[in-house]
């Protein structure tokens, strides 16, 4: 079968499918990879308290999967604007450039995670790293788009989002399983809405694509996990959810869809608030790893691994429940929607707050990680 013959939906299994099985393959490859090379998270009774030294690198693997796939079923389009598959498009050409700048830029913060993982990089250059990436975002069109802010508001919101969400994935990453299930379900509810609400092809493709990639992935970093992200994986799948998610013209039947990204990002975006809050309040240097997390929190407080981050994901369907919602329901109940998430999350940091954090001079307990 020729790609001409493939419908969307054959296209878009595909791409799902061929980023799953390439993860599966590469990743035993990059555990032995990293353990030949000692490139693994040693436990330091701390704030790293598995039980033996785990293999890093799970975000090249994740991250070479992706993008292996995107090549090998990207469908340039011809210079009238029609693709392979006959779809015609005005915006080809657009999409072309944001795909190959979100690739470029997921690229920089991909090797800045992977610098930081093995030589342990100071904040401010991780920071001026994954600005640089977002500016390449910003040249290549992929931005905020909101008409009524100037094209300098736009360009800081820009960064500001794509840091924010690649920081917020990286602080999210404690526990096994919890940042890229978090960001399996994100990526799954980003191609639905792309792929229904239409304009950039390139979105829902690649969506759909990073979702199988973190499918795979899951079977090796769910607990007990064999590889772990880290930075290099942690700041690479933020990057990727923050740039997808600022191209979606979610506001065409609804101005308050604008919303729709922080709702179907808010639980790592909820808890680099919570614990920049609890850290401040402590004392602590926002990027200076402490226990005061959710999850840890409430495996602290007696569940177990999997309970915590199995809840986590139901949240996670619960909101992308709520994004669809939000782009494709009634506009009278937006409100009534944004008003009772709103509400959720000061009720769930209220809740987060009262549960004690591991105390790290004297909790014997073993808990998951903590950057």
């Amino acid at each position: 079968m020729t790609s001409e013959l493939l419908s969307d939906p054959v296209w878009y299994a595909l791409a799902f499918l061929t980023s799953f099985g390439l993860v599966l393959y590469i990743t035993p490859l990059t555990i032995r990879v990293a353990r030949t090379l000692q490139i693994h998270d040693t436990p330091d009774g701390r704030l790293k308290k598995h039980t033996q030294p785990t293999p890093y690198l799970g975000g090249l693997a994740v991250a070479a999967a992706f993008v292996i796939a995107f090549g090998l079923l990207l469908e340039p389009s011809d210079s009238t604007g029609t693709s392979v598959r006959g779809a015609t498009s005005n915006t080809s050409g657009q999409d072309m450039d944001m795909a190959m700048g979100i690739l470029c830029g997921g690229f920089m913060v991909l090797l800045l995670g992977l610098y930081d993982d093995l030589a342990n990089l100071k904040p401010g250059v991780k920071f001026l790293g994954q600005m640089l990436a977002a500016i390449v975002l910003w040249k290549a069109g992929v931005r905020v788009e909101i008409s009524d802010l100037s094209p300098t508001m736009r360009m800081l919101l820009t960064i500001f989002w794509v840091t924010g969400i690649a920081n917020a994935f990286n602080i999210i990453d404690v526990m096994d399983g919890l940042a890229a299930g978090t960001a399996l379900v994100a990526a799954v509810f980003l191609f639905v809405i792309s792929a229904l609400v239409g304009g950039h092809q390139v979105v829902p493709f690649m969506a759909i694509t990073l979702a199988g990639s973190l499918m795979g992935y899951l079977r090796f970093n769910y607990h007990p996990a064999r590889i772990f992200l880290g930075d290099t994986g942690s700041l690479f799948i933020g990057f990727m959810l923050g740039a997808l998610s600022m191209v979606v013209s979610y506001s065409t039947q609804n101005r308050l869809a604008i919303f729709t990204p922080i709702v179907l990002l808010a639980i790592p975006i909820f808890d680099t608030v919570f614990v920049a809050i609890h850290r401040s309040r402590k004392g602590i240097p926002f990027f200076r790893g402490s226990p005061d997390h959710f999850a840890l929190r409430l495996r602290h407080a007696g569940l177990d691994v999997p309970a915590v981050v199995r809840r986590t994901y139901c949240a996670a369907v619960v909101l992308g429940v709520i994004s669809l919602a939000l782009v494709f329901g009634n506009r009278d109940r937006a409100p009534w929607l944004l008003g009772g998430f709103a509400l959720s999350a000061a009720a769930a940091f209220v809740f987060f707050s009262r549960k004690p954090a591991p105390d790290l001079r004297r909790d014997p307990e073993p808990e998951e990680r903590s950057p």
